[in-house]
């Protein structure tokens, strides 16, 4: 059951007010490397009830008038075609999405600089193409026993042979649309270009996870393990502010490993280290703006459920890691939670059982739960959705709210003209469907009306969903998880 719990118009202040404070200890320049998502930061919306997906885009147009933006990417990502696994797209399609989205925020986004460059067809095509759209774009190239070379990365044969990218503004935002995508060496890189240039400028990293003030074992900082258990990162106390100032905090693994190299690389450029520990590099108060600390730790715990059954999905997919998903369940004994606290779980299955075919549930904010099963004309998906609209709005269960006249066309273009086989509807065609039928139906309007609320809803699946399912269930806001198993014993399944 969904209950607020973090302060998000609280975070928003806060956060604005401690970049303008960290400005002040460099004078001119401050570059920020930013973690994570900065306009659509869902896990921190699930981890922290309350927290807006865009809080940290919205804190930030706060300060548009100081701010500019540089996003980087790795050639070797565009050479790859990788993938942005939340919302599908490659990482070089993104920058173009990240782009327009600061854009229409109103901030100033100044230049792309692509990390370990190196000519080929693939990464000069996608320079040219940022070109011609009016789109600045710099090179930065590797540095040979990066980052451990400090003599060389730090000279005019290491970060030297980048290119500067042009800057204005007094924070200089520094985003990416992934892991990987050269961040702080851009940072890093601008800076010993503006000491060389006689320009006073600094260093700062934004993260908001792991949580640094919560405690190390904490729910919230746990489930971003959850989230990070493909690329090995582990919360730790940082050993550096402990040594420093006798106070256990928390960091993460890659943070600490770097520290000293980023700390040498710092008193190379600017002659001291103006940090004591990676956690003094933060600038993250989202600890500060927690309200209800059980509502966001049961929040986390869910959200580890959830990243179990995904990497369970990913797993029987062919595509996910027994690693990653052992990592996850010593999350969860760690916790003492299982599958059975996730509440839409055992109604679904045991709708599937009763029916002997594929069903969802929906826990809804207020705690009902809702479900659906399996019919001639619906996918148990599109009847859940359809059960918890009408449960919202007081419409009778029995009530169709949308017309069979409406229906029946609908199914027959899926399999006359479309090619489709399976003529059950999908969420978002039957959300369509009773957007046409709220023009003459009252029931079907006011059913219309309660989709807001379905937002922060826990759903369940006892079969795979299609991705178009998956897709709308995202839209709607509605947390979804799934059995890891499939409808049919097809080989090919879309």
């Amino acid at each position: 059951m969904f209950k607020v719990g973090f302060d998000n118009d609280q975070y928003v202040k806060l956060q604005s007010r401690r970049i303008k404070e960290r400005i002040s200890l460099f004078g001119e320049r401050l570059y920020i490397e930013f973690g994570g998502k900065l306009f659509d930061d869902f896990h921190a919306s699930r981890v922290l009830p309350g927290f807006a997906p865009d809080s940290k885009i919205r804190m930030l147009a706060e300060l548009r008038d100081d701010a500019e933006i540089i996003i980087a990417i790795n050639s070797s990502d565009i050479e790859k075609n990788k993938v942005r696994g939340d919302i599908g797209i490659t990482y070089d399609l993104d920058v173009l999405r990240l782009i327009d989205a600061f854009r229409g925020f109103g901030l100033y986004v100044g230049s792309v600089v692509m990390t370990r460059y190196k000519s080929t067809p693939i990464a000069d095509a996608f320079k040219q193409k940022l070109e011609k759209l009016g789109i600045k774009v710099y090179k930065h190239y590797d540095i040979e026993g990066y980052p451990h070379n400090i003599p060389l990365i730090v000279s005019d044969e290491g970060y030297g042979k980048n290119e500067y990218a042009e800057t204005s503004r007094s924070i200089v935002i520094v985003t990416g649309p992934g892991p990987g995508s050269g961040k702080m060496a851009t940072c890093l890189s601008q800076i010993y270009h503006e000491s060389k240039m006689g320009r006073k400028s600094g260093y700062a990293k934004f993260e908001t996870f792991p949580i640094w003030n919560l405690s190390l074992n904490h729910p919230v900082n746990l489930a971003y393990e959850a989230a990070t258990a493909d690329l090995n990162d582990v919360n730790m106390i940082d050993p550096f502010h402990l040594e420093a100032y006798g106070t256990p905090v928390v960091n993460y693994n890659r943070d600490v490993e770097v520290f000293p190299v980023l700390r040498s690389m710092l008193e190379g450029i600017l002659g001291e280290c103006p940090y004591k520990s990676p956690t003094d590099m933060g600038v993250n108060m989202a600890g500060y703006c927690v309200t209800d600390d059980e509502s966001v730790s049961f929040a986390a715990k869910q959200e580890i459920i959830r990243r179990y059954y995904n990497a369970l999905c990913d797993v029987r997919k062919g595509g996910g890691s027994e690693v990653e998903l052992h990592k996850i369940e010593l999350l969860m004994q760690k916790l003492s939670c299982s599958e059975k606290d996730r509440a839409c779980v055992s109604p679904a299955l045991e709708k599937a059982e009763l029916t002997g075919a594929p069903a969802v549930a929906i826990e809804l904010n207020d705690g009902r739960i809702v479900t659906g099963k399996t019919s001639a004309l619906l996918g148990a998906s599109s009847a859940a959705l359809l059960n918890a609209l009408k449960t919202i709005a007081g419409v009778d269960d029995k009530t169709d709210v949308i017309s069979p006249e409406i229906l029946e066309p609908i199914q027959r273009l899926k399999t006359e003209n479309l090619g489709n086989h399976n003529p059950r509807l999908h969420t978002d065609e039957v959300l369509i469907a009773l957007s046409i039928s709220a023009v003459n139906s009252p029931d079907a309007a006011k059913a219309l009306a309660a989709i807001p609320s379905l937002r922060y809803a826990e759903a369940h699946s006892t079969v795979i969903l299609a991705q178009v399912d998956t897709s709308t269930f995202r839209k709607l806001g509605v947390n979804i998880s799934c059995e890891p198993r499939y409808q049919t014993k097809k080989l090919f399944h879309n």
